[in-house]
């Protein structure tokens, strides 16, 4: 693995690949189901194009939504974002007929990088549990102290081995594409926010853990001593 840097061109490239990209399939289901109802005369096919532009239509406006809080400029005349907004965008994504969403943090304001992590945090976790499963989210500490737990529980679940390296800047050949992007983005964003991110990949259980680089750092020396003590 090796360190490396995107320029903001670059960055700002991938990221836009990276949305077109989550939203390119249900615009494409909405242009074919237009296109059945163009050419279409029998009630029950029609019937299916409608239900499918609706369902469609709804998957790219939730789509949307969401990467606009988790990527975008939202709420730029400030410096907050509410938890509220976050939850509701990350629901209407994550849950479904496969997907229990739990979501217990607080509705306040809070800073608008940290609610990015967030919710980057959560799309990390979907992605480790292909069949489904249950995503639980919880934090604890105030704006200024907060800590972030994201758990994916889910049968077969798996983290993508390039995950960890790209959350702390590196990659293999010090290269990222579009696909890799994202967990690159919510390591910048994490330390933006001066949180460290760490990741534990069990049988059916993948955990993110977002907490205060310092109090992270503090940990780590306190579970030393008593090693170096005994020695």
């Amino acid at each position: 693995m090796t360190n490396f840097s995107l320029d903001a061109l670059d960055l700002a490239a991938l990221l836009s690949s990276r949305v077109c990209h989550d939203v390119i399939s249900p615009v494409g289901a909405i242009v074919n189901g237009l296109e059945v109802l163009e050419e279409e005369k029998d009630a029950e096919m029609r019937g299916h194009a409608l239900a499918l532009i609706k369902s469609s239509a709804n998957e790219a406006s939730a789509r949307l939504q969401f990467c606009r809080l988790a990527f975008g400029a939202a709420g730029s005349k400030g410096a907050s974002i509410d938890t509220g907004d976050a939850e509701l965008v990350t629901r209407q994504l994550l849950a479904d007929e496969r997907t229990q969403f739990n979501w217990s943090v607080p509705r306040v304001l809070m800073s608008k990088n940290k609610v990015k992590l967030l919710l980057n945090l959560c799309l990390l976790a979907d992605g480790t549990i292909p069949r489904g499963g249950v995503i639980s989210v919880t934090s604890t500490g105030s704006d200024e102290t907060i800590s972030f737990r994201v758990e994916a529980r889910g049968t077969n679940a798996r983290l993508a081995a390039h995950i960890p390296a790209l959350l702390v800047g590196e990659a293999e050949e010090g290269a990222v594409d579009a696909r890799a992007i994202q967990p690159y983005y919510a390591g910048l964003v994490a330390k933006a926010c001066d949180l460290s991110v760490t990741v534990v990949a069990e049988q059916d259980v993948v955990t993110f853990e977002a907490k205060p680089a310092e109090a992270k750092a503090v940990a780590g020396a306190s579970q030393e001593a008593p090693q170096s003590a005994v020695a």
